[in-house]
């Protein structure tokens, strides 16, 4: 049996794993109970087991130092062919949870072949490319703040996260991928879809052939008109690797690989950042005191968004990856095969790691233990520079027009973004006076 942690006591984190609970738990698919359900799972152990959708059994580690290790151990694998309820013919042939296992593209793959696809990719978010982007990002920023009035409904109320969140993010990786902006709403709906666990397996399946359908689109478009600079065209340049062979080498791209990693740019692109401007924003107004801090120069809206992604993750729950050995993770093993939860939500708030204030949103906080929000090890994300500066321009644009906005409804008000993945609301009203 391998072990993803010591299992002798640490002085400094010496809260022992409970015992493994004798029933699975069921996550609520609504969407709802997002955050109780991570307090609950973190405070009952390291490591835990639930039942996911289609009644398919996987465990969840939720807390902090056991899941940054977990993420980073070489015995943990990505590839749905180390996923043995699957292999074993247990898991339902439609299931909701199927794109996230079974796209092939940089998220499921392992070693050589996750190397090969995350180089390609990294070409479009290299230090001086996102660096290059900042002035269009405030641009679009701007206009978008600058038709929020326009938005508004007769009340003086506007829907932040459709009218602001959303397509700032889904501009910028449109952008990137070269899609064009017809596509852009659609695609959005069925990401939405997709990444829903309180979809049906036919709608997320019937979603996933639609974005596909979508982006065989656009990889025709790129065939058919290659731009001249294929850096600046991300979805040109997997093309190229699927037409032309792997950085003029003879390995080519499969149209499953071009296809799943233009999927996984898609999503991560803007379903995350579009949760974390949401997010801040609802942080910002419901600690007023933090959003003065941060107006009068006491702290940066690269705090807020740091500080964002810990206390109140944009991913909740993310699926999946595969011990390729039995793990004993803070106590409690998890078999070869499972399908394995990151429960980043509940890691961002772990009073081991963050202290008797976790729960505290405070934009003041030291950096010290950094949050996992961005993964951990080779599958730490990408796009993570990129999502920090649009977050960043668009919390110091919004705030710079409109420094009293409120939110229009109590937050318990707020619809919460159905499933147990993403973690925010589906609608953000708010009145940009305040």
């Amino acid at each position: 049996m391998t072990s993803a942690h010591p299992a002798t006591p640490d002085p400094a984190h010496p809260h022992p794993a409970a015992p493994h609970p004798a029933q699975p738990y069921t996550l609520g698919a609504g969407g709802a109970s997002v955050r109780a359900d991570a307090d609950e799972l973190r405070e009952r152990a390291a490591a835990c087991p639930v039942m996911l959708p289609g009644g398919v059994p996987g465990m969840i580690v939720s807390r902090h130092r056991e899941l940054r290790d977990f993420l980073a151990h070489p015995a943990v694998a990505k590839n749905a062919r180390h996923f043995a309820a699957l292999t074993e013919g247990r898991v339902p042939a439609q299931w909701q949870l199927n794109a996230f296992a079974l796209v092939n593209g940089m998220t499921t793959a392992d070693g050589d072949d996750h190397r090969r696809l995350r180089g390609l990719a990294a070409k479009a978010f290299t230090p001086r490319r996102v660096a290059a982007m900042r002035p269009w990002i405030e641009q679009l920023a701007g206009e978008l703040v600058s038709a929020l009035p326009d938005r508004a409904g007769p009340d003086g109320v506007v829907d932040l996260r459709a009218h602001f969140a959303y397509p700032l993010p889904m501009g910028v990786i449109s952008r990137l991928l070269g899609v064009a902006p017809e596509h852009r709403d659609h695609l959005h709906e069925l990401t939405g879809l997709l990444v829903s666990t309180s979809s049906s397996a036919a709608e997320a399946m019937a979603a996933q052939r639609g974005i596909h359908a979508v982006l065989a689109e656009v990889v025709a478009e790129r065939r058919a008109h290659p731009a001249d600079d294929l850096a600046d065209d991300l979805a040109g340049a997997l093309v190229a690797a699927r037409d032309e062979g792997w950085a003029g080498g003879a390995e080519r791209l499969s149209d499953e690989e071009v296809a799943g990693t233009l999927l996984l740019m898609i999503v991560a692109g803007h379903e995350t950042t579009l949760n974390l401007i949401t997010n801040a924003v609802r942080a910002l107004c419901r600690h007023p005191d933090q959003r003065d801090l941060v107006l009068t120069g006491g702290a940066s809206w690269d705090a807020v968004v740091e500080e964002t992604l810990r206390w109140d993750s944009p991913v909740a729950n993310f699926p999946f990856r595969y011990p390729t050995a039995d793990l004993d993770v803070g106590g409690t093993v998890i078999p070869r095969g499972t399908p394995v939860l990151a429960g980043y939500a509940a890691a961002g708030r772990d009073p081991r790691e963050y202290g008797p204030d976790a729960d505290r949103f405070d934009v003041t906080r030291a950096p010290g233990t950094r949050h996992l929000s961005f993964g951990h090890g080779a599958h730490y994300c990408l796009g993570a520079p990129l999502a920090r500066l649009e977050a960043a321009v668009a919390l110091r644009t919004l705030y710079g027009s409109w420094p009293r906005l409120a939110t229009a409804v109590p937050e318990a008000e707020l619809p919460p973004l159905p499933g147990f993945v993403g973690n925010s609301v589906s609608e953000l009203p708010v009145r940009l006076g305040g």
